[in-house]
């Protein structure tokens, strides 16, 4: 796929056309857009679908699924955060039987692009789910939710171990049908989220998705206490933003030709935009859609609007261009010019 890093790009003072192909190549997964649902948000794209044409949209990214059903956390789940939303939910679902009996047939027959997300307590759990999904018809994609942070143990998230995310990866990529399309899902609560990304590389992961929500807490000031039943949850919406087109970056500039979805914080075309300029082939839109359901195809529509304007043929020529000619100053001369 031709991207925009290698690309020559708008030249400067070129009109822009009124219209452009918004059709988008992820990983060999041919979508008329390049906006997901983000995973957790819209469960499987029923409840969105009473709201737009979710066939319209790239893909729907399910709610991650386990081997067994899950309850979840107790309540309070949520929490309203200065520009965000911190949840604990703790991966509450029917399980992978139910999804299979239930929300992937409708997904298949509703003719939606489908990248089904999968969570799991220990490696073999992992496996057991890519092997379920192996034979199961209308899967364009598999996410594995490896920084899932709502599980009972924060402490051991596999994505903030490479040694332990590449053994996730490899178990799903051995259970799995070799052509299919693989994304791990990173945690930004990493010093080198670069270097998780080339271990579930190397391990079998056909491109990455970033980010995921930051560890947070809320302290209630009337009780004194933690406000989430569960105490820490994850972070999202626009305040993560700037941390998850950063992730972007680095892992772009890193690996050039490494499918990317970026996530985290969308709420506008121009967001998106700039997920795409700093790499992502695509991007999931999540907390929005709480707020306003129809967010995903709005957005489609107001990224066309922007890549239009400043004179973009094509999405692929968008993808990475501000790497062009970018040429930051090293993190050690940073350091230094702080400490003068």
């Amino acid at each position: 796929m031709t991207r925009a890093v290698i690309s020559s790009g708008p030249m400067p003072g070129t009109e822009p056309t009124m219209h452009m192909d918004m059709a988008t190549e992820l990983a060999g997964i041919l979508m008329p857009s390049p906006v997901l649902t983000a995973s957790g948000c819209a469960a499987a794209g029923r409840e969105l679908d009473q709201f737009f044409d979710i066939t319209q949209i790239g893909a729907v990214v399910t709610k991650s699924v386990m081997l067994q059903p899950r309850s979840g956390r107790p309540t309070p789940r949520m929490a309203e955060t200065p520009s965000g939303m911190l949840n604990s939910i703790g991966l509450q679902g029917p399980g992978i039987d139910r999804f299979l009996e239930r929300d992937l047939p409708w997904l298949d027959e509703r003719g939606a692009r489908t990248i089904v997300s999968i969570a799991g307590g220990t490696v073999d759990e992992y496996a057991k789910l890519a092997a379920r999904l192996r034979t199961a018809p209308g899967v364009d994609g598999i996410e594995v939710n490896i920084s899932c942070p709502n599980v009972e143990d924060r402490g051991q998230v596999f994505a903030c171990d490479p040694t332990a995310a590449a053994n996730v990866l490899q178990a799903v990529r051995r259970n799995s049908d070799p052509r299919m399309p693989i994304f791990a899902k990173l945690s930004p609560d990493v010093t080198d989220i670069v270097g998780v990304a080339e271990s579930v590389v190397r391990a079998g992961a056909t491109g990455v998705s970033v980010i995921n929500t930051l560890l947070g807490m809320v302290i209630n000031p009337d009780t004194m206490r933690p406000h989430l039943a569960g105490i820490t949850g994850g972070l999202s919406g626009p305040a993560i933003r700037p941390v998850a087109v950063r992730c972007v970056w680095q892992i772009r500039k890193a690996f050039p030709d490494l499918p990317i979805i970026g996530m985290g914080g969308i709420r506008s075309g121009l967001d998106a935009l700039e997920f795409i300029l700093a790499g992502a082939d695509a991007v999931s839109v999540g907390t929005v859609v709480f707020h306003d359901p129809s967010s995903p195809m709005r957005i489609h529509e107001e990224l066309e609007q922007a890549l239009v304007e400043r004179g973009f043929a094509t999405v692929a020529e968008a993808v990475g261009y501000a790497h062009r000619g970018a040429d930051p100053v090293d993190q050690e001369d940073d350091l230094d010019f702080i400490s003068e």
